[in-house]
């Protein structure tokens, strides 16, 4: 277990990270404005997700040796923005469609495919994998004993923070969708406006975080 002066240090530490709107953030607004609050809040849960894969291979040492290889990490960045980009283009092609239906609760299929997509995105965010090898470490007690066991009980605290917070992000975004509920154009057109932000976001993550 990791010492209590220690988790919470790294508690403050994510949190602090975690509210600082970044890409997660820019995420989760964008799928929340194209797909509304129940797809919003699908997203994050997929996304956190996403995240328990790269807490275990950090846990495990995977994560250190996939950071340090420039091959692995851009392959795994360019895939992550390859994606994000095809998502912002669904939103814009589907913007009509979820004019009509922002008020519906997604059947079963489509909360499945949320789902899905909100932990693709996540498992292939490199910037959550840097951050996890880079921090997670020196929160570690060393003298306590199973080292992979304290990393994970780490990145499960840091996951745990980040559903929180990104779940009030989905909650405002889709909220303030809701409230253009009369106008089906103002709805369609924050659908597209989603759209781009996801585009954009993959964009930026293409072009930057660069390892080597």
């Amino acid at each position: 277990m990791v010492p209590t002066p220690s988790l919470l240090a790294f508690a403050l530490a994510s949190l602090a990270l975690i509210v600082i709107p970044g890409p997660s953030v820019l995420f989760v607004i964008g799928r929340s404005l194209a797909l509304g609050r129940a797809g919003g809040l699908l997203s994050v849960l997929g996304n956190a997700l996403g995240m328990l894969p790269l807490i275990t291979a950090v846990a495990v040492g995977i994560g250190a040796v996939v950071a340090q290889s420039i091959i692995v990490f851009t392959v795994i960045k360019f895939a992550g923005a390859a994606y994000l980009v095809y998502l912002g283009v669904q939103a814009i092609r589907h913007r009509r469609h979820t004019a009509v239906t922002h008020e519906a609760t997604p059947p079963r299929g489509s909360k499945l495919r949320i789902l899905t997509e909100g932990f693709l995105v996540g498992v292939t965010n490199p910037k959550t994998l840097v951050f996890f090898v880079a921090v997670l470490p020196q929160f570690v007690d060393y003298t306590g004993g199973w080292i992979p066991g304290q990393m994970f009980e780490l990145g499960v605290v840091f996951l745990v923070i980040a559903l929180a917070c990104d779940s009030v992000w989905a909650l405002v975004a889709g909220t303030a969708r809701g409230w253009f509920a009369h106008s089906p154009k103002r709805v369609e057109r924050l659908g597209a406006a989603g759209g781009v932000m996801m585009i954009g976001l993959g964009g930026v993550l293409a072009l930057t975080g660069n390892k080597h």
